[in-house]
């Protein structure tokens, strides 16, 4: 919240102001021993929401990434019998990242992108 509305009003000088937020899917269907995360992560979903509706007259969009399990050192080493195969690839996620701050993007504003590898 604080990094937004620190800059805003630079995003909103600029002819495509973009903020990307880091949801997580898990938040859209709590798993048991998540329900802190995923309240977490939801109050993100609906900040994302919010803030697209405020800013939906200017030219900055605010969307989310909602990534399931990112294959990272600490996740392999918590999760020693998962299949980091089925993870999201940190390369991967950038990608939809790097779209969403991208001109390409200017048509989506609001929305909460899934980034779920095969999980």
């Amino acid at each position: 919240v604080n990094a937004s509305r620190a800059a805003l009003p630079h995003l909103k000088a600029s002819p495509e102001g973009r903020i990307v937020n880091v949801g997580a899917n898990g938040a859209l269907k709590a798993a048991a021993g998540m329900g802190a995360y995923a309240a977490a992560k939801s109050g993100v979903h609906r900040l994302t929401e919010a803030l697209a509706e405020e800013l939906k007259t200017t030219s900055v969009t605010v969307n989310a990434v909602l990534p399931s399990i990112i294959d990272t050192p600490a996740n392999r080493k918590d999760m020693p019998d998962a299949d980091p195969a089925a993870w999201v690839a940190p390369a991967d996620l950038a990608a939809v990242i790097l779209f969403l701050a991208s001109p390409d993007s200017r048509a989506v504003t609001g929305a909460l992108i899934p980034v779920t590898g095969r999980v």
